[in-house]
């Protein structure tokens, strides 16, 4: 971290934070508070819309709208590299600087947000453990509805890192012979094919179901009642005693449209140290809408 009162990992959520194999990528609510106006630390609310940033956000962060600012619409893909730069840049974001995001929904645009930071090279740019709504909770955090200032800059991002990234060809690999663990992050519903999506969604699929050889671990089951993450010690129970993830094998995790599976990736790669994970962003809107994909639906 650029500057900081208080060392990140060690935070008032518990001494468990320190067990993670990359504690540095979380910093709680009140580290957030202590360095806010901080130079060379940014903050971020990354969310659907920017309706919830709107109504009220932390002193001092910009935010992001995940359907139109870090997506390409017309090719429903992620932004590339010059736009990231302009979004980045726009946000008076430099590439030595430490950004911190935030959302709602258990931070799943948040760590979407990471995730294609990661891509794009940044390095330091950690997630608020709990997001807006454990920010929201607690007394002491001050809130505001006046928009940041800010200064557009120049950031220059590095070529895009494409192995975080799963592809459709990747996935019918995994799904064919176990050599990988598919981990489909959605709720038990939607993996069964009883629904599509979430009531109230608009992206969809043609058909309901999951990826043959997708095991269920829904991305709810990592965090705590108050968004934080669950201990290290709950995740490794969760993920490889209960759900039969293989630590050695690399991974692939897919949702509906790439954010709750961002969760899982960030869960497994940088808070229980996997090796090779990829987050397969085309999820279930790409899949189900595919001719001729097997499809597993009991």
């Amino acid at each position: 971290m650029t500057t900081s009162t208080t060392a990140a990992p060690q935070t008032k959520e518990g001494a468990h934070l320190t067990d993670y194999v990359h504690p540095e990528v979380l910093v709680s609510t009140d580290w957030v508070k202590e360095n806010l106006g901080q130079p060379g630390i940014k903050l971020v609310e990354l969310d659907v819309d920017t309706k919830a940033y709107e109504a009220g956000h932390i002193p001092g962060a910009v935010g992001f709208n995940w359907q139109t600012q870090t997506q390409d619409v017309v090719r429903r893909d992620i932004i590339n590299k010059d736009q990231f730069e302009k979004l980045a840049g726009g946000a008076e974001i430099s590439p030595s600087d430490t950004v911190v995001l935030y959302g709602d929904n258990n931070n799943w645009f948040a760590a979407y947000g990471f995730w294609l930071f990661k891509i794009y090279g940044h390095q330091d740019v950690p997630l608020m453990n709990g997001g807006r709504v454990k920010w929201l909770n607690e007394k002491d955090k001050p809130l505001t509805a006046d928009p940041t200032p800010v200064t557009p800059v120049q950031y220059m991002a590095k070529d895009p890192d494409l192995s975080l990234r799963a592809f459709l060809p990747q996935v019918f690999e995994a799904s064919k012979g176990g050599k990988l663990n598919l981990i489909d992050v959605r709720s038990p519903d939607e993996f069964t094919g009883k629904i599509i999506a979430p009531p109230g969604m608009n992206e969809t699929a043609q058909r309901g179901g999951h990826i043959p050889g997708a095991k269920s671990v829904p991305w709810s089951q990592a965090v705590n009642p108050d968004a934080t993450f669950k201990s290290a010690a709950d995740l490794r129970a969760l993920y490889f005693e209960q759900k039969g993830v293989d630590p050695k094998k690399d991974t692939i995790a897919y949702c509906r449209i790439g954010e709750r599976s961002s969760h899982t990736w960030f869960v497994l790669k940088y808070l229980l140290g996997l090796n090779n994970v990829k987050n397969y962003d085309g999820s279930w809107t790409e899949y189900g809408n595919l001719i001729g994909a097997p499809i597993e639906k009991p």
